[in-house]
């Protein structure tokens, strides 16, 4: 006999979780130093979101991108969105892990749309300035910049599970008899 179903009380662990995956692709994406973009013949130049730099080899001419005001704002916008997600974090780990607080949980679903909005606008910003600064060739984006899009997409399927949860409280809790998806006879 073989059921399927949803097993609600997992959700106490394992979105705070995701959370804390989002937060590592996060840092990641903000602290890469190989760069967000890189060209697509030689090797010859690549950039991050603090960085740009030139040449071949050992012999690398870096230039900060931080004199850029758009590079200022997306670097503030990838910041504030970790904060916010941190502190999302925080909150989902005391609302669902430490004790069952469900009046917590869309106050973490807002936090993460929060930090998903700020982080939208930073990576749309970075491509869309970064090809104004530089036109000549072919540029690649990177995993690191994947990883900052990684962490957007986790923060919002977490950020609507958060804002759904409340409604299968007693689910969550394992007061409520599981609901088989399917079940063969």
């Amino acid at each position: 006999m073989f059921r399927c179903g949803i097993a609600y009380p997992r959700c106490r662990w394992v979105l705070p979780l995701l959370l804390l995956f989002a937060i590592i692709f996060l840092i990641i994406a903000i602290a890469a130093g190989s760069g967000w973009v890189e060209d697509e013949d030689a090797k010859s130049h690549y950039a991050n979101m603090w960085k740009q730099c030139r040449g071949r080899n050992d012999n690398w001419d870096c230039k900060s991108l931080m004199e850029n005001s758009w590079a200022q704002a997306v670097a503030a916008l990838m910041i504030l969105g970790l904060i916010f997600l941190i502190i999302a974090f925080i909150i989902s780990c005391l609302a669902l892990c430490c004790s069952l607080n469900f009046s917590l949980l869309p106050v973490v679903g807002a936090l993460l749309f929060i930090a998903v909005i700020l982080q939208f606008i930073a990576l749309i910003i970075y491509p869309v300035k970064f090809n104004e600064l530089i036109y000549e060739g072919q540029y690649y984006y990177t995993w690191a910049y994947g990883f900052g899009w990684g962490a957007t997409v986790l923060m919002i399927g977490c950020g609507i599970l958060f804002c759904c949860l409340p409604r299968y409280e007693d689910e969550v809790t394992g007061l409520a008899k599981t609901k088989y998806i399917y079940s063969s006879a």
